[in-house]
């Protein structure tokens, strides 16, 4: 059973089901290994082990929805805290996936998925990549812009906690926030809080 273990190291810390069998490995030994809590499982078919950890400023837990997710790209409340834009700290993983994508439901972390339509879904993806595995999570100007089309339903006071906080960096675009804001179509919406901030 080590070699199971030592199989899923060399992995990343992560294994899925088909690869276990391609190598070799019994399902019975997997099942075994997961009952001992020697090996977690993230979905039907993904496993991963227990001390895989975050490093640095991200959740672990983005890594283990994209991997259930291929096309899963964290956003809103979860990228405005990796952005370090906001002083919440959200207790699921918020995700976006394509407008007619399925969710692949996994047991661990709770995740809200909202489903984007192409406009709102393909740009402005950034892909992070760690020691543990990768993500896909939104920069920091287009989610700023997605938090003000959910602003009815995820609150106004973070979209605009997000955007003080971004126009006080020293790396702050306000060409890269009209850019985003006008494909997210809220420019309107945003310009009087971005005149009245910068001003």
């Amino acid at each position: 059973m080590n070699k199971i273990i030592e199989f899923i190291k060399k992995n990343n810390g992560y294994a899925r089901m088909k690869e276990l069998k391609q190598a070799g490995f019994h399902t019975r030994s997997i099942k075994m290994l997961h009952q001992a809590g020697s090996i977690q499982k993230v979905k039907p078919g993904l496993y991963k082990l227990p001390d895989v950890v975050s490093k640095g400023n991200y959740s672990q837990g983005f890594i283990d929805v994209c991997n259930a997710n291929p096309k899963g790209v964290i956003c809103l409340l979860s990228a405005l805290e990796y952005h370090n834009l906001t002083d919440a700290n959200p207790s699921k993983i918020y995700m976006a996936l394509p407008n007619k994508d399925k969710l692949n439901k996994i047991a661990f972390p709770p995740v809200e998925v909202y489903y984007f339509r192409d406009r709102f879904y393909n740009c402005a993806i950034q892909e992070i990549t760690t020691k543990t595995g990768s993500f896909k999570i939104y920069n920091a100007e287009k989610t700023i812009c997605d938090m003000f089309r959910y602003r009815n339903k995820l609150g106004e006071d973070l979209a605009l906690e997000g955007l003080r906080n971004y126009l006080k960096r020293k790396d702050a675009s306000i060409n890269k926030l009209w850019e985003y804001a006008i494909q997210c179509r809220v420019k309107i919406i945003m310009h009087p809080y971005i005149k009245a901030m910068v001003a």
